[in-house]
């Protein structure tokens, strides 16, 4: 007898149906999504942690429009755990841990250490980490003698304004404005440093209304891990950085080595663990099961991935998630959907399946905040894109392991990415901006308010040929 086959539906097999709608404005649409516990995002979307995608620029940038970004693993430790700590530090009511140097230090080696970490100036501070002053950028900016010492250049602590632990937002913007600084240290009885506050961040974390972040009012952000080597190491110097979840990356989520790993990883860390990627329902449950706060769905659906057409494996990414779902609801942990997305329909119809959230590369891998390097062809712009299974990422993971490249092994590696390049697309603002008005204008469809209505109304009608047609074969703008 043979074997059943299934039909299996991507996102241009489907539509939504127009359902009553009950907004009067998408203003009034609410895509607020919980992706793990105590993880909340304002839009539901994640930039694919790809090393030509999602670095802490990126991060940043997403954070600030009420996303989440990834921290890539394909690099070394100290590195990814770095970058998470840069966008810690990017903004927040009070900085905890403010950088500090201290007052013996050459004016050559603080401006490498602010180049190294992308800061304008630092806390100089004793041993015992008593202030003893301020040195910005514009206090060395005419400094010829880079080997003059710290305390020759700063402004001491004399001449300081200094708030205290605990005052409230307004007591230290009173001061702000009052003395015309740009930043307020804070300093105990005992004059020790206990944290720092910038007009920068103080003018960011009231005006931004939209931007996801934890408790202490600083940007969300996550961090990738593998299974194999130094996994466990990796993603305990993520959770010591204070990222907020540590996604475990792998191709193929479903296998013995992956939920063992989820096992361990969950005995180390107090933060939440994301896992995929995955297509099944036996999946999802058996990932659950093992430990896993968020499911990550998509098997060979993305751009620059070949997985489908090298391996023969795969899922249509739209049954794939409604499969998940079926199976995550009842385990009650959030979905992402991951790849396959070319447009904000693409990610109305991804969240109506049942996804709490989207991650996507290609969209993303356009903007000025990707780590990508730019080309130009035929004066055009473009910036560089890859799959993380493509052969060039092959080499560079062997690289950063520090193994030798050997071209007989070389050979025997099986590509399932490609690397290409994708059209320069300004802004990730920008891009947020229309994907965000495209799905609130598809939920309002839906006569959905927000991604629980969007996913109990969503009724799906499949597409013949000529359907498609009829929806896809549209005027491309000249």
């Amino acid at each position: 007898m043979g074997k059943e086959i299934r039909v299996g539906l991507s996102y241009n097999d489907v539509l939504l149906v127009p359902k009553k709608s009950r907004s009067v404005s998408r203003r009034e649409i609410d895509t607020t999504t919980t992706i793990a516990k105590g993880v909340v995002l304002n839009i539901p979307f994640i930039p694919a942690n790809m090393d030509t995608v999602s670095e802490h620029a990126m991060a940043i940038a997403i954070a600030r429009e009420g996303g989440i970004g990834i921290i890539h693993r394909f690099m070394d430790i100290e590195r990814e755990a770095s970058q998470v700590r840069k966008v810690k530090r990017a903004e927040g009511y009070v900085i905890e841990n403010p950088y500090s140097i201290g007052p013996d230090y050459t004016i050559e080696e603080a401006k490498e250490q602010m180049a190294r970490n992308e800061i304008s100036g630092f806390l100089v501070v004793d041993k015992q980490n008593k202030l003893l002053g301020v040195l910005s950028h514009r206090d060395i900016m005419f400094t010829l003698h880079d080997k003059k010492r710290v305390k020759e250049e700063m402004t001491p602590r004399s001449r300081l304004i200094v708030g205290y632990p605990g005052m409230e937002r307004n007591g230290a913007l009173d001061l702000l404005k009052k003395h015309k600084i740009e930043k307020l240290p804070l300093v105990d009885k005992d004059n020790v440093v206990k944290g720092l506050i910038t007009s920068k961040d103080l003018h960011s974390h009231v005006s931004n209304k939209m931007s996801a972040k934890d408790k202490k009012g600083r940007l969300l952000v996550g961090g990738a891990t593998g299974v194999k080597g130094d996994y466990i190491e990796r993603a305990v110097a993520l959770q010591d950085a204070e990222a907020d979840i540590v996604v475990l990356d792998v191709a193929h989520g479903h296998s013995d080595s992956v939920i063992e790993a989820v096992r361990k990883l969950k005995k180390e860390l107090d933060i939440p663990l994301i896992v995929g990627n995955v297509a099944t329902k036996e999946a999802v449950n058996d990932l659950a099961s093992a430990g896993a706060d968020c499911i990550k769905v998509g098997i060979g659906p993305g751009a620059a991935c070949t997985t489908r057409l090298v391996t023969g494996a795969g899922m249509p990414q739209l049954t794939a998630i409604m499969d998940c779902y079926e199976a995550s609801s009842k385990q009650k942990i959030p979905l992402i959907a991951d790849g396959g997305i070319k447009d904000s329909g693409d990610i109305t119809k991804a969240l109506a399946a049942g996804a709490g959230a989207v991650m996507f590369g290609s969209l993303f891998a356009g903007t000025d905040e990707s780590p990508g390097y730019f080309v130009r062809r035929n004066g055009v712009k473009y910036k560089a894109y890859r799959g993380m299974a493509s052969l060039g990422a092959n080499v560079s993971r062997r690289k950063l392991d520090n193994m030798d490249i050997d071209p007989d092994e070389l050979a025997q590696i099986v590509p399932e990415g490609v690397e290409s390049s994708v059209p320069y697309r300004g802004s990730v603002k920008e891009v947020v901006s229309q994907l965000i008005g495209g799905l609130r204008s598809g939920m309002s469809y839906c006569g959905a308010t927000n991604l629980e209505e969007l996913r109990k109304n969503a009724e799906f009608i499949m597409l013949t040929q000529s359907g498609a047609a009829e929806s896809y074969n549209k005027l491309q703008p000249s």
